[in-house]
């Protein structure tokens, strides 16, 4: 480093990972992937398709395990392929990204942010972010093992014209987990995804049941 000169600032990887709703609803999917893709303060080194057994997502959440919603946080993260990748930026670049998804509870979710503009609630919140260097080491070792973070290999370019529906899914899933007209709320959930996905038969029926299963009491 010559006389002067600051020094650089360090580098950190942080995995991220687009949620079933995040990865499978076509117009927030390419919501997502462009911001991811615009790099900004950041370099997105991989991002690919991936369905992630339950003993990986169970070692990811370990954190969580004995929580009441755990057996439902690894039946949404292992029930469809999700997609997988990693970003290097420095800790400042990677906090004003969590800043921009936002908070992790819907409700408490900054105005504007990825996860108010996307994000149906209960846990149904998109994108997974490392929040911490160490935690992004930790991650990005532990997902490593099971799938590549070194390319960005996904198709992406699939949204067409696909509606986005979030905050019509918001208050439907708010009624259904209230109780209130709960078979209707769910009958309407179920068609408005089907708008937004292209996904079918079994898949489809995985992706309405890990959301509605965020709801159910």
């Amino acid at each position: 480093m010559k006389r002067g000169e600051l020094p650089l600032a360090p580098v950190a990887d942080a995995l991220v990972i687009l949620k079933p709703d995040g990865a499978h609803r076509l117009a927030v999917r390419a919501a997502l992937t462009s911001w991811l893709s615009s790099e900004r303060e950041w370099q997105l080194k991989g991002l690919t398709w991936y369905r992630p057994p339950t003993d990986l997502v169970e070692s990811h959440y370990d954190f969580l395990r004995g929580r009441p919603f755990f057996p439902w946080l690894i039946d949404f993260m292992s029930a469809l392929p999700v997609l997988v990748g990693r970003v290097t930026a420095t800790p400042d670049a990677i906090e004003r990204m969590r800043y921009e998804l936002g908070e992790t509870r819907i409700p408490e979710a900054r105005p504007g942010s990825l996860r108010e503009l996307y994000g149906i609630g209960g846990g149904v919140n998109v994108l997974h972010l490392s929040d911490s260097p160490e935690s992004g080491v930790k991650e990005t070792e532990l997902w490593s093992k099971r799938v590549s973070l070194e390319t960005v290999d996904a198709d992406l370019d699939r949204a067409g014209n696909r509606p986005d529906h979030t905050f019509h899914l918001r208050s439907l899933a708010a009624q259904f987990a209230s109780g209130t007209h709960a078979n209707l709320a769910a009958q309407s959930i179920r068609r408005l995804l089907g708008e937004e996905s292209d996904l079918a038969g079994d898949d489809f029926d995985a992706l309405v049941r890990v959301v509605l299963g965020a709801f159910s009491s």
